[in-house]
């Protein structure tokens, strides 16, 4: 059964060569969308539509999932699935046109609609009001509603071209892939970033993806496996990079050398800084992030004028004005939510009294003290791999490392060496207690360096106040060989 693409609104008010270039490349998007479906299927191009004709019967498993891609290909309004006759008589039109709605339109109200193009001999109404005559005396339980109705009997003419449409599913709407350009999105994990970057896509930007790496292969894995799904879900016509840059020797000199209060607008700065060079180096004109306005205090107005400030190309936001529930809510609606529920969030650049309004001369005072050389080496090792590979690079074992829970199970172990890794000001405020186990202050920027430096004869707990950032370190330190480095989250027992 074949299927007619019906186009988004805008792409038909285009003039006639601009919507003549929008449905060739939508048409490219469909074909190369389709060949993953390993089933022979032509798509013809119509002047309002497209339409999809596979060439063999298919099976029901198939047949959704056909259904299913076609509803995400950006440039869609409406998946309409169809069946094809040559118009004859009204007679001939409702013998067809019965067997397909009967079981539909059984104890319920429907409407007949009736579009038709070219020269007849009847109105359109005419036909509609003797189809529904038909309809009602062969399904005696139905009833009609031209207001309100539950099912919509729907017809199309063309000439002497009959289509009856026989199921409706809304599209994703927008321009076609790649039609409006290229952007590089910065995309983190969470439940913004993969939103902001689905905007994109649906809009027209063929949508690159720039991850920056806070906390080591562990946290890199996941916003893997979330920038797979996104891509294979709206965007597989493209081929797109996802870009990783290790930005962990970054933020530990960020923390080492500026301010509390301003960190989180360097850090974002920084990242600014990345993007544009890797954006270059792409020839990709725009940059995409999920900031909105007041979400978290970088996102100040005032302080995202001074992120944008070291961005050398436009930095698009299409959260700016959304409310955090709202973009939860389309995270579940594109399935993106549930990676951003079960990833870990760094919490290594969270300021306790963050400058809301910072000023510039902060700023510039604050990074004068970087050493820029080590924001230049992470660029440098920055990897990028193609999207569509990334399920085939080799994941790090996220099972590998010895958690400690609790004191009791603390006190039964031998030779446990803590180090608490926290920030000197969290230590200074939270001071962990634990006489009988020997300890080391190591702040998490300074772990990478001095790990290497300690007896291998200890097995050495972790500590943060979460776990989080601990699991990440030592995670991070069993891929550079270390494995004698485990986590303490000392959890309180339950009563």
């Amino acid at each position: 059964m074949p299927f007619l693409l019906k186009l988004f609104p805008e792409i038909t008010i285009k003039t006639r060569p601009v919507r003549r270039e929008l449905v060739r490349c939508l048409r490219a998007n469909v074909v190369n969308t389709l060949r993953r479906l390993d089933t022979p299927i032509r798509v013809i191009n119509h002047w309002d539509a497209l339409e999809v004709r596979p060439n063999e019967t298919l099976d029901s498993d198939t047949h959704a999932q056909l259904e299913t891609t076609l509803t995400r290909i950006a440039g869609i309004h409406e998946v309409l699935v169809v069946e094809n006759a040559v118009f004859r008589s009204f007679d001939d039109t409702a013998t067809r046109l019965i067997p397909l709605w009967r079981d539909a339109i059984a104890h319920r109200r429907f409407k007949v609609r009736v579009k038709r193009r070219g020269q007849h001999d009847f109105r359109s109404e005419e036909l509609e009001r003797y189809l529904g005559s038909a309809l009602l005396q062969a399904v005696p339980t139905a009833s009609v509603d031209l207001t309100h109705p539950d099912v919509d009997v729907a017809l199309e003419i063309k000439g002497e071209r009959m289509t009856f449409i026989t199921h409706r599913m809304p599209g994703l709407g927008g321009y076609p892939l790649g039609t409006q350009g290229a952007a590089l999105a910065l995309i983190s994990g969470g439940y913004d970033s993969p939103v902001a970057a689905y905007r994109m896509i649906r809009r027209g930007l063929k949508t690159h993806f720039l991850f920056f790496n806070l906390g080591g292969p562990a946290h890199e894995t996941g916003v893997r496996e979330l920038t797979h799904h996104l891509w294979q879900r709206y965007s597989a016509s493209h081929r797109v990079n996802f870009i990783s840059i290790p930005f962990e020797g970054v933020v530990n000199e960020l923390i080492a050398k500026v301010p509390d209060g301003l960190m989180g607008v360097v850090l974002k700065r920084m990242m600014l800084r990345a993007a544009t060079r890797m954006a270059a180096r792409g020839r990709i004109p725009a940059l995409v992030t999920g900031d909105a306005i007041a979400q978290v205090s970088s996102q100040s107005l005032t302080n995202l004028g001074l992120i944008d400030d070291v961005a050398e190309r436009p930095v698009l936001r299409p959260l700016v004005a959304s409310d955090k529930q709202a973009i939860i809510d389309e995270a579940r609606q594109i399935d993106t939510a549930r990676f951003a529920e079960t990833m870990p969030e760094y919490c290594g650049v969270v300021s306790k009294k963050p400058n809301t309004r910072a000023k510039r001369h902060q700023i510039d005072t604050a990074e004068t003290r970087f050493d820029f050389t080590i924001l230049d080496r992470a660029v440098d090792n920055a990897s990028i791999t193609r999207v569509d590979e990334l399920p085939t690079l080799p994941s790090p074992s996220l099972t590998d490392v010895t958690v400690i829970d609790t004191p009791d199970e603390l006190a039964a172990g031998k030779g446990y060496c803590i180090i608490d890794i926290r920030h000197p000001s969290e230590r200074d405020d939270a001071p962990l207690d634990i006489p009988s186990v020997e300890r080391l202050d190591i702040p998490f920027y300074e772990l990478q360096d001095k790990a290497g430096t300690l007896p291998t004869d200890r097995y050495y707990l972790l500590y943060c106040d979460q776990g989080v950032m601990s699991r990440m370190q030592a995670l991070q330190l069993a891929d550079q060989g270390l494995h004698h480095f485990g986590v303490y989250r000392h959890v309180t027992p339950q009563p």
